[in-house]
């Protein structure tokens, strides 16, 4: 009688044990799958697909502080393209400078209107002269806001008879705004100011 109830008790706790390492498992792989699930979710959510040329594209969306250093630098080239590069045509003078001082502050605009007040944009029309600028390399400093940089380039001006070749060193200021058309990169160049300007090379054409 005492063995027989003895059995029944050593079949019960095993029972008990094996259902309680039964729902053990089953807890912790409802847990794996709902961390897999969320993980999923997230992964999902970074994923973003454009529209180019009929094709779909996928593109990861990041936080905007992983890529300062790359828009900080592009804006900067871009400004320095859209103002330094100049053909003998007041359109194409005023259009590349209208988009460049929406990237940069009133020391761009007086800049501009200083050059404006010599004769500069008029002697290039009347002496059909182009002007192209090459960034070699922008420096920005991202540990201290407003993020300080310098831009190193080298600017063409073609003559009729000769090319010049002048190297262009400028500093100033990066200050976030808000993007927009007119402003992609979502950043102001402020207290901008040119170190050097010196010619390097004349070439004769």
């Amino acid at each position: 009688m005492f063995r027989k109830t003895k059995s029944i008790n050593d079949a019960f706790r095993h029972i008990r044990s094996f259902s309680l390492l039964l729902i053990t498992s089953c807890i912790l792989l409802c847990c794996y799958c709902i961390y897999k699930s969320f993980s999923m979710v997230t992964a999902t959510q970074q994923r973003i697909y454009i529209l180019a040329n009929g094709k779909a594209l996928e593109v990861f969306s990041s936080d905007r502080r992983d890529n300062i250093p790359v828009e900080a630098r592009d804006h900067v080239k871009t400004f320095h393209q859209l103002f330094f590069t100049l053909d003998p045509d007041d359109k194409v003078i005023h259009t590349n400078i209208t988009k460049a001082l929406y990237l940069a502050d009133g020391s761009a605009k007086r800049a501009y209107d200083d050059l404006k007040e010599k004769g500069y944009y008029t002697n290039i029309i009347a002496g059909n002269i182009s002007q192209q600028v090459i960034v070699d390399s922008v420096s920005v400093d991202i540990n201290e806001y407003p993020y300080r940089f310098r831009c190193y380039a080298t600017q063409n001006i073609i003559r009729a008879t000769s090319t010049v070749s002048r190297i262009l060193i400028t500093e100033g200021t990066l200050r976030n705004v808000s993007r927009s058309d007119n402003n992609p990169h979502g950043f102001l160049i402020e207290r901008w100011a040119t170190i050097e300007n010196r010619d390097i090379k004349i070439t004769n054409r």
